[in-house]
This record gives C-alpha cells, structure tokens and sequence, in this order.
C-alpha cells in the first residue's frame, strides 16, 4: 500500500461509499466479488460460533453491511436470538434490519456510526462478528481500542469472530499474495477491475496480519484464538474469551 495511514480515507468518506453500495452487499449466495472465498469464510465464521457458543440470546454484527452474516448465522442456529447490527451507512442498516426480520422473531437494533464510539454494554453479547470492516482500522492504539472493547463486550465464554482482508508479516510473502489477488480479480474483471479495487484498497484500508491480530486477541485477554481458514489475503479466525473471574474482569 503506498497511502501513508493518515491519509487514507476517513469515517466519513468511508460511509458515504458503503451508502451508494448496498445492493453489492445483499447477495447471501456470493458475498462480496472482490473477496475470495467469501461465502465459506461466511459459512465458517458462523458455523464456529453455533459451535464454540451452544446458548446464543444476543449477536452483535460489526460492519454488519446487509446483514449477510447474521443471516447465515440465524440460519445455522435454527433458533431465535436478539440482533444489534452496526454499520456506518444508514442505507445498509436499513436493508440488513429488513432482511433480518425475515429470519428472526428476537429483537433487532441498528446502531448507526462508529462501534469504537457506540454505547454498547459491557458483558452483553453471546457473540460477535466483524466481516471485511477492521482494515480500516489505522494505528496499533486503534486496533488496540477496538479489541480490547470487543472483549468486554463479550460475555464469559462469549465468541469473537473475523473475515477480513489481511496483510503479512514478511514482505516478500505479502507481495506474492498480493499478486495471486491481483490475479484473481484480472480473472474475475480483467486488468481494470483490478486496478479499480486495488487503488480503493490503497485509499481506504489498512490490512493488518492474521498473527498480528491473533496475537492481540491474546494479550486483550481472549482465552483461546483459532485460524478456520485462509487464501492469499483473505482470512476467517476468531477466538473464545474465558469464563473465569481472571479473563472476565480484564
């Protein structure tokens, strides 16, 4: 990525392309085009959740788009449970609150804007999820702050889990991943798609490391971390925060 951090794209810029890009969101059988292997990141974040969290009463969706990833979850649990979807964009929010409502008979609330700054109650959710949305993190102390507030959130025992884009640790790798994606969107939309996603990933995101990540997952006090799945730049992972007093007072 050449943009330095400070001049990527800000919230707002960010919420003003997501507001014109609903319908790219709402296809439960594709996911997004430009992610590799989206739909079983999808059917792997949401399988792990049912399975490391049996008791599911309430969800939050982070970045939750048109509500893709809870549908699926809602889908896999076979059973009603209360939905808090995040997102920037109005639009989005609106037609992930009308898609959900189809799945579920639990209450559904759409909370509008940054989660880093939402009033969200500690301890609450049985599970989170946050699908192709922290790359625009920035700075280490973001990324810091917005784990460390995933946690609390979480109750005991609670689940966290991610599809994202992702960077890697050792640049000769990065670059080689880089260029099987670049490959697959020529594949998928010629040079010009490629160079169309790459130049917005180059101005909006900031793509860090899956070790990067897991190992703060570790150190704000999660349990146990796992890696379902990886290609190229793309991965789904997540970890378990501990029923213990230790964990849950971190």
């Amino acid at each position: 990525m050449l943009t330095p951090l400070h001049q990527k794209s800000s919230v707002t810029e960010i919420e003003t392309r997501f507001e014109n890009d609903v319908e790219r969101f709402s296809n439960l059988e594709t996911g997004q085009g430009a992610t590799i292997d989206a739909p079983l990141a999808m059917e792997l974040i949401t399988a792990a959740a049912i399975a490391a969290t049996p008791v599911i009463t309430r969800v939050l969706d982070i970045g939750c788009g048109a509500g893709n990833n809870t549908i699926k979850l809602l889908r896999g649990y076979s059973g009603d449970f209360d939905c808090d979807l995040n997102d920037l964009s109005k639009a989005m929010l609106d037609r992930a609150r009308q898609r959900v409502a189809q799945e579920t008979k639990g209450n559904i609330s759409t909370i509008q804007g940054d989660f880093r700054t939402a009033s969200l109650q500690d301890g609450s959710y049985d599970v989170i999820m946050a699908a192709a949305v922290l790359h625009h993190l920035r700075e280490d102390q973001d990324w810091l702050e917005a784990f460390s507030k995933i946690h609390r959130l979480l109750k005991p025992g609670g689940s966290f889990w991610i599809t994202d884009l992702v960077s890697h640790e050792n640049s000769h790798v990065h670059e080689l991943m880089w260029r099987r994606y670049g490959d697959y969107l020529e594949g998928n939309g010629g040079e010009e798609y490629r160079k169309k996603v790459f130049d917005y990933i180059d101005k909006e995101d900031s793509p860090r490391s899956v070790t990067f990540q897991l190992d703060l997952m570790k150190k704000v006090g999660f349990e146990t971390v796992d890696i379902l799945h990886k290609n190229s730049c793309f991965s789904a992972f997540g970890g378990i925060k501990g029923t213990g007093m230790a964990d849950s007072g971190r």
